[in-house]
Formats: C-alpha cells, structure tokens, sequence
C-alpha cells in the first residue's frame, strides 16, 4: 500500500480520503480548518499535518481537492505548499474543478520540480463520495495516469485519461454544461406538470422509462417536488462552474447560449437566497408568484 497525502476535507475530499484509507494506504491529511483535519484522522486512524508542505512529505501521491484556482494554488505553491515539501518523483493528483489554465501553470511548476501531475476533477457529488462512485475524468501524461488510476479506483465508478494536462478540466467543463441543461429542463417539465395538475411522481415513473429519462430525473425530481433543497451540489459552486466554462468557451470561440442563460438563472436563485442550494433548486425560480 501507499504512502498518500490528501489536502482538503470538504464534503468530497472527507469521504474520498476515507475510501484511501479504507483501501489501506497509509494517509495524511490537510484541511485549512484544522478541526476537521483532526476529526478525520480521528475516525479514519491517519495522521494530519498543520500545512500541506508537511503532509505532502515523503508521500508517494498528493490528492486534493479544494474550492477554486486561488485555493489549488495556495495549497501547492510558496514556502508552505505541497510541492515544497515533495520530493523528485513523487505525484500530485487534483481532483478540485479549476481552469485548464491553472492547472497547465501548475502541472509545469511540479514538472520543474520533477514532480508528476494529473488534473483529475470529478462528478457524482457527495453521494457519489460518500458511496465511492465518482466519474473521474482525468488530463496529464498516460504514465502518471497509470500511477493514479489503481488508487483512485478506491472512490471511483469510471477512471479515464482524456489526454494532456488540462483535458480533465476541460471534460468537467464538458460535464457541467450538459447537467446545466438537463436541470433546467427538468425543472420546467416539473414546474409544467404541476400547473397542468399532474402528480409529479406518476409522471416521473413513465417519462423516465423513456428518452426523457436521466440521472437527474431519477435522483432529483423527488426532492424537487418537495421544494427541498439542502443536499447535494450547491448553486455557489455551479456558478463558480459554469463562469470557467464560459471563460473557456469565448477562448475558443464555442457558442453556448444554453449555459449561459442558466448561468443567469442560477443568479435569480442566489439572489432568492439559495446560494448553498442544491443545483436542483432551478425549480424554485420557476415557482415564484
């Protein structure tokens, strides 16, 4: 088993480095709220570290997952970061959402280090953490991969490289835009029914046996007939989401007028006071007097 550290304990990196240690390896943790550091290592038998330059020494791989490209920086670059403390040879994988930008700026400050890096952001949220089956879609060099892919198997449904540094993000981005849609569709076709005076769960029962039928179906639409949004992946982070796949898609030229009219959605519903919603609360914009 390996020698693994893992930075950022949030409600994905929590349960992702318990499945590590679960797996066996032998894991140390950083979390800037060092409290949920301790907890962790608490319930899991693992060490943490009061920075990550001291958790990521002598560790054979360094996962994290933080909340943006400021955090990934802080956490891997300066005196204190993680790659201060790595030595020649070793890995550092990335699961936060972040811009190819970044990611390309600091897969080159590890390689100058000797350091590998593989961009590795995921989908399936926190059940997906939690129950260990998160789509994994990664970018960097196919020896890297190969390193990270048989323990990122202890969280992971589907592991797959894209290809060069970068093209993980650039899939999540991928990923993002076509969950924007299937919400927003949803939740007109529920906010429809509902006017129309159908019982939204019968409906949900037919129409997802056929081509209307998806995750988001299947796992949302109860909770959104409800009006209950207090789980899952929140409005703040799907907006900090959908800007980077939006900054992405004017760099390259590519017309998203889907993204981003639900990109504006999103805003009514944070300026509704759903920030820390679920994305699924798209619902709630559509229910208004």
């Amino acid at each position: 088993m390996a020698k693994l550290t893992f930075l950022g304990l949030g409600v994905m990196g929590y349960p992702m480095a318990g499945h590590l240690a679960k797996a066996g390896h032998k894991v140390t943790v950083y979390n800037r709220t060092t409290a949920k550091a301790e907890a962790w290592a608490r319930e899991h038998g693992g060490q943490h570290a009061a920075t990550p330059r001291e958790a990521a020494q002598g560790a054979e791989i360094v996962f994290a997952c933080v909340g943006n490209d400021d955090d990934l920086r802080s956490v891997c670059a300066g005196d204190d970061g993680a790659f201060a403390g790595m030595e020649a040879g070793a890995l550092f994988v990335d699961h936060t959402t972040v811009s190819a930008a970044v990611t390309r700026e600091l897969a080159a400050a590890a390689d100058a280090k000797g350091v590998g890096f593989v961009d590795a952001p995921v989908s399936g949220g926190q059940a997906g953490a939690e129950n260990g089956q998160l789509s994994v879609m990664c970018g960097g060099a196919q020896d890297h991969f190969d390193r990270a892919e048989p323990v990122i198997d202890a969280y992971a449904k589907i592991c797959r490289r894209l290809g060069e540094s970068g093209a993980g993000q650039l899939a999540k981005m991928a990923n993002q835009i076509a969950i924007a849609g299937l919400v927003q569709g949803l939740s007109e076709s529920l906010a429809f029914a509902e006017k129309a005076g159908l019982d939204g769960r019968a409906l949900v029962e037919v129409i997802s046996q056929g081509a209307a039928g998806s995750w988001q179906m299947v796992n949302r639409h109860s909770t959104m007939l409800d009006d209950h949004f207090e789980h899952g992946f929140a409005v703040d982070w799907m907006r900090k989401d959908l800007g980077i796949c939006l900054d992405a898609a004017d760099e390259l030229s590519v017309s998203l007028p889907v993204t981003a009219l639900v990109d504006q959605f999103y805003k009514e519903v944070q300026q509704m006071g759903g920030g820390r919603w679920d994305t699924s609360s798209l619902i709630k914009r559509l229910r208004k007097p």
